[in-house]
């Protein structure tokens, strides 16, 4: 019986090296992955406004699950895990208002229900929701028409009242009630003293809404006023801000905190 080659047991393996075509297919794989995971699945937004504190505070920036299946996506609503809108669902939105501008809101009202606030509760269907996640200033002076919408008349000088609006809410107003239209939503901020939602701009149509926050991924103690600023000057100013500050200025209470 010929002997065993011993010093082939000493030859080190060479791993063969990867192609120029096999690294670009590799990477196209991987972008395309990413591709899909922001289209359909998540993406991240800041926030810019106070109107959902304490919930979410201005510099939370969240990872938003687009949860929601839009219309006609009924074959990608068979592969990822979709739902309907639900009353409570925190939700970020295109602003019916302002085109291009993103807006997180709390869903309170769904097709078909029935909203009226007395004194700044809200009653849906004839019954008071119970909101321990609302927040109310004492020292906020009262407002006849956003703490008892829609039974009293929104004021001519209100500026924060879209015309579009006002025109509209007649048509959707029975007895005390404003009813939510089929493909609308009723969404009101948490911060309800300061919050300009649909009291002031109306429905939030089905096609807007993009999904839900997830969870806060990091939290910047930041001013509406920096996501206010629009020239590239004070961008770059206020992200080296952020740079210089990101350890000290930073919410760490609130990373990985779930949006509810």
């Amino acid at each position: 019986m010929p002997k065993k080659n011993r010093k082939s047991k000493n030859v080190p393996h060479q791993k063969r090296r990867e192609t120029p075509i096999e690294f670009l297919a590799s990477s196209a794989g991987i972008i395309v992955t990413c591709l899909f995971i922001i289209t359909f699945v998540a993406q991240t937004f800041a926030i810019p406004s106070g109107s959902m504190e304490n919930t979410l505070l201005v510099g939370d920036h969240v990872i938003v699950n687009r949860v929601y299946s839009a219309p006609g996506s009924s074959r990608l609503a068979s592969l990822l895990p979709y739902r309907d809108i639900q009353r409570g669902d925190v939700v970020v939105f295109l602003s019916p208002q302002t085109p291009g501008l993103h807006v997180v809101k709390r869903i309170i009202g769904v097709p078909g229900d029935r909203i009226h606030l007395r004194g700044g509760v809200v009653y849906r269907n004839g019954e008071r929701l119970s909101e321990p996640y609302i927040l109310h200033d004492r020292d906020n002076p009262t407002d006849s028409y956003r703490d008892n919408f829609p039974a009293v008349p929104p004021s001519d000088f209100d500026r924060n009242i879209s015309a579009a609006w006002r025109a509209q809410l007649p048509d959707h107003i029975e007895g005390q009630d404003i009813v939510v239209p089929p493909n609308d939503y009723f969404g009101m901020g948490d911060h309800r003293g300061v919050s300009l939602d649909s009291r002031y701009w109306g429905f939030i149509p089905r096609q807007n809404i993009i999904g839900r926050p997830l969870l806060v991924y990091w939290s910047f103690d930041a001013t509406e006023i920096n996501y206010l600023e629009t020239s590239w000057e004070d961008r770059a100013l206020s992200t080296a801000h952020e740079i210089i500050h990101f350890f000290d200025e930073t919410r760490w209470s609130r990373t990985f905190k779930p949006v509810r």
